[in-house]
């Protein structure tokens, strides 16, 4: 089998390794980050430090071209939202290098990751979503308040950039003045934001559009909806369901169809309980944060997309196993308090994902590399997290002469 070569091993990557590794595929690791958790993986068969592709993307690009000399023809899959952007934009010169890609072009990937591109495609192609607005300046959340209600969403463009910042995917702004904090703080860290309507309802109504799309129709789909979040309001899923939504099928194939899409997806939605419409919340053009539950429910779609971008066999279409449940359970049990807390959330509510049907996102008993990278992460970050009596900041700690 040709080899693949995997850059970033965090969750998406994670499942993407032991989805193509335990069909006997040769998987390399590119690793930009040490805190990786898929590094670990007992289906890693190399494990290579590569530049970041973001912040040193001529390096890494340069790097990888290298690489490829020694596993000609091998699949290149990014899983984060770096390499994506970093990989689609330079997808020449390394199909040149002799990769087969697994992204999409450069004005698909941008479309995705940048949010204004992205909402103004629905717009002008019928597809539900949120009213919307690009902020160049405090003058425009002005004129937003003046015809729309708060609550709102100020949201990045470029979602991974905000996050690596605020630690958060968005933030509800509960008024003008501070809309306004929230955009300043932004601006000041050198990122473009979008003030949108917040659709009411819980993370419940959230739902997960996975297709594999070629030649403008999907040729595998499934859905899933979204449990819990964490941080539990602006967050990303802990806890998902394998689930039939057919009212996503149609906006789902739309978008995709309107950015002219090859290859696999992960496009989600949330449900408005005003009006019963899902409405887009964002594009993810590489395998998403809970990419196990469909490999794990029945439908491998990193093995689909491997014998098809590599061998031509086009994927088809099978069943799969509703109702499964997928846990991020560092993610899920950190979230705990904030979710017991909740006047309609009770105990057994919340471990009803545990003691139904379930996978894990990272343990896995017959793989137990990665927990373990993840467990000593995360005693690490909570070692760090403690006061330690008369113990100086790290910020205190640096004299002038120490800093840099």
């Amino acid at each position: 089998m040709r080899p693949v070569v995997v850059v970033g091993a965090y969750t998406p990557g994670l499942a993407v390794i032991r989805a193509l590794g335990s069909r006997g595929v040769p998987v390399v690791v590119a690793r930009y980050h040490k805190r990786d958790m898929g590094q670990a993986s007992k289906f890693v068969r190399e494990l290579v430090d590569c530049p970041h592709p973001e912040a040193e993307e001529a390096r890494f690009v340069a790097f990888l071209v290298r690489l490829a000399a020694r596993y000609p023809k091998a699949m290149l899959v990014p899983s984060s939202d770096q390499a994506l952007a970093a990989v689609s934009s330079n997808a020449a010169a390394l199909v040149r290098a002799g990769y087969v890609v697994a992204a999409p072009d450069a004005r698909v990937a941008r479309v995705c990751l940048d949010k204004s591109d992205t909402y103004l495609l629905a717009e002008c192609n019928g597809v539900p979503s949120p009213a919307t607005i690009a902020v160049a300046g405090v003058g425009d959340i002005e004129r937003y308040a003046a015809r729309a209600p708060f609550p709102a969403v100020l949201k990045p463009t470029i979602s991974h950039r905000y996050y690596a910042v605020f630690g958060r995917k968005w933030t509800r702004v509960d008024g003008l003045a501070h809309a306004v904090a929230e955009y300043r703080q932004a601006h000041d860290a050198g990122l473009e934001v979008i003030l949108q309507e917040l659709i009411p309802g819980d993370e419940l109504c959230g739902a997960n559009y996975n297709a594999y799309f070629w030649a403008g129709e999907p040729l595998v789909e499934m859905t899933a909806a979204k449990i819990r979040n964490s941080p539990a309001e602006t967050g990303s899923p802990c806890v998902a369901v394998s689930r039939d939504l057919p009212d996503v099928l149609g906006p789902g194939r739309d978008m995709l169809r309107a950015l002219g899409y090859h290859g696999f997806a992960n496009v989600e939605f949330k449900r408005d309980p005003r009006d019963g419409v899902y409405k887009i919340i964002e594009v993810n053009a590489r395998h998403n944060l809970s990419a196990a539950l469909a490999y794990h429910a029945g439908i491998n779609f990193p093995w689909l997309q491997y014998r098809h971008l590599v061998y031509g066999e086009r994927p088809v279409q099978t069943p799969y196993q509703r109702g499964l449940y997928w846990i991020d359970i560092t993610r899920d049990l950190k979230e705990a308090p904030s979710y017991l807390r909740r006047d309609d959330y009770s105990l057994s509510r919340f471990l009803r994902p545990y003691l139904s049907p379930h996978v894990a996102a990272v343990w896995d008993s017959q793989d137990q590399g990665p927990a373990r990278v993840r467990a000593w992460d995360t005693v690490r970050t909570l070692a760090a997290a403690v006061p330690v009596p008369g113990a100086k900041s790290a910020r205190e700690q640096l004299t002038p002469s120490k800093v840099r």
